[in-house]
């Protein structure tokens, strides 16, 4: 593996970039707090902007590692405050395979925005990386999710019957995936 750490990349719209202690505000505003937002994720919805502080402050001292990736997702037209979150929630070094996660406010929804940052992040991971599989999945309640990764071009591998919690309880996971040496 060559882990290079969570660099910047830019796309059309958008700046993926580390998260900066003064991103807490904007973390709690645009989605940490939002129910909806974190119905289908493991993470409880932020009940003050000190969590989002301290949530924050971890984010930012994970960046020392090398194979700490999570991007803060910046839409240019808005400044540089983030919207939502991108990361690899796991990796394995074995199989040369990393595991993506993401949220973005609701405000964003259905624009196309989160598939611009996937994109990116799997083009930044097959560059300059070593992994050659890149999956992840989602709960077979929220389908926009799913929509999101085949845009991307990753493809359906299957579903584990009750094999993943969520805030909503155990439920089942849809898997995709994508290869490097098939993109």
């Amino acid at each position: 593996m060559q882990h290079c750490g969570t660099r910047e990349i830019e796309t059309d719209r958008l700046v993926l970039r580390r998260f900066v202690r003064e991103d807490a505000n904007a973390v709690y505003k645009n989605w940490a707090n939002d129910g909806e937002v974190a119905k289908f994720l493991t993470w409880q919805p932020h009940e003050s902007v000190e969590v989002s502080r301290q949530v924050v402050d971890e984010w930012v001292k994970e960046y020392e590692d090398p194979s700490f990736y999570h991007w803060a997702i910046v839409l240019k037209e808005n400044g540089n405050e983030p919207i939502g979150g991108i990361t690899v929630v796991h990796a394995d070094e074995k199989v040369l395979m990393a595991h993506i996660g993401y949220c973005i406010g609701r405000n964003w929804w259905r624009k196309g925005i989160m598939t611009e940052a996937l994109n990116a992040v799997i083009d930044y991971l097959f560059d300059n990386t070593g992994f050659c599989r890149i999956e992840s999945m989602h709960d077979p309640n929220n389908p926009a999710s799913g929509r999101v990764m085949q845009k991307c071009g990753m493809k359906y591998e299957g579903t584990l019957r009750s094999s993943a919690l969520s805030n909503q309880g155990i439920c089942d996971a849809c898997y995709y995936a994508i290869l490097r040496n098939k993109r």
